[in-house]
């Protein structure tokens, strides 16, 4: 028997999720599945949707190839564009999009003969301050490319940086910066909206969107009404239970000291499988978990392998009760919010746990 340490991965979620994304946004939406789909799995996606999606975002070239050695055939776009010259022929030949943010792009790429044109994203830093053309070098660059042999079409695009704060000004400030370096320019197409801006900036809907996260059903706007649907749920199960009394600890440190008589449940899970060592409690709160459906929470120092967590209250837990770490009971948002961390982390750091597909 196999250790019980199992992410379930909901495709049926995943497709919903997008027609959601598309939905709302009402243009064309390029589902981001770099990091291997945040850890789901990237080929499983992209095969949920394929048939559907209007194209998929991956961070480069390696992360392309797969997809295309998979059979995928939508369009793919390299959300960090190429890092050197000689994977320019690599791009042609697999049919790929690339995003163009920095000047010595824009000068390799009008340099190197190609056997067909490309299309570009040209991408402006419209305060993100990451990567970007700035507002001045903006123009400029999109004259230089458009009408160019080795350019097929040009998609402007940006990114937010605080479109998760319906609060902030920042947003409309971007904007703005955009559309004025967009002026006088003769413009096909434009590309603004991330998950958050989906859900909490209409003002930012142009050609296309690229949802992230909320494709995998965490809301970046902590919206507990959400439409959207968690794709993995985490689960392992109880593999010891033993009591202690008022004022014993338990686990490396002993940070975690019964305040009563306590039924202790040892889970076979840790950090090594993907469940943060930050989830440990904070304050004398870890994060929550279910058991058999039931919320409690961690208590003790999450290990490598194994945590803890209190049944005190649960009377029908016993060895081989299921434990989810989050998913359809435990939102990942609410782990990652006592963790310290985002649902994003939390998702692409789940490894040596089996992987589940169902897809009803």
């Amino acid at each position: 028997m196999s250790r019980p340490a199992i992410a379930h991965i909901r495709l049926d979620a995943f497709r919903r999720n997008y027609r959601v994304a598309k939905q709302t946004h009402g243009g064309k939406a390029l589902a981001v599945i770099k990091a291997n789909a945040y850890g789901h799995g990237a080929v499983r996606c992209a095969q949920a949707i394929e048939h559907e999606a209007d194209g998929f975002a991956v961070a480069c070239l390696e992360e392309a190839l797969q997809l295309r050695q998979a059979g995928i055939k939508n369009p793919i776009l390299l959300l960090e564009g190429f890092f050197e010259a000689n994977e320019l022929p690599e791009i042609v030949n697999s049919n790929l999009w690339i995003v163009v943010h920095a000047l010595w792009q824009v000068d390799i790429l009008l340099a190197t003969k190609l056997k067909k044109p490309i299309q570009i994203w040209l991408k402006m830093d419209s305060g993100m301050h990451r990567v970007g053309l700035s507002s001045i070098e903006y123009p400029l660059a999109f004259m230089r490319l458009s009408g160019h042999i080795n350019v097929e079409k040009i998609v402007c695009m940006s990114h937010f940086a605080n479109a998760d704060n319906l609060q902030s000004e920042h947003t409309s400030q971007q904007i703005a910066l955009f559309q004025n370096a967009l002026q006088n320019l003769s413009i096909e197409a434009i590309s603004l909206s991330n998950s958050a801006a989906i859900l909490g900036w209409p003002q930012s809907y142009k050609n296309w969107s690229r949802p992230g996260i909320m494709l995998y059903g965490a809301d970046p706007l902590f919206d507990t009404k959400t439409q959207l649907r968690a794709v993995m749920q985490l689960t392992s199960q109880i593999i010891s239970i033993r009591p202690i009394k008022k004022g014993e600890s338990i686990g490396y440190g002993s940070i975690f000291t019964a305040p009563r008589a306590t039924i202790v449940g040892v889970v076979a899970i840790g950090y090594a499988d993907g469940c943060p060592r930050s989830a440990s409690p904070q304050n004398g709160i870890g994060a929550p978990v279910a058991v058999n459906g039931i919320i409690t929470n961690i208590i003790g120092r999450v290990s490598m392998d194994m945590l803890f967590v209190d049944l005190t209250d649960i009377a029908d837990a016993t060895i081989g009760s299921q434990v989810e770490l989050w998913g359809d009971t435990i939102l990942a948002n609410d782990v990652a919010k006592a963790a310290g961390t985002i649902a994003y982390e939390l998702f692409c750091n789940v490894k040596r746990v089996q992987f589940k597909y169902s897809d009803n």
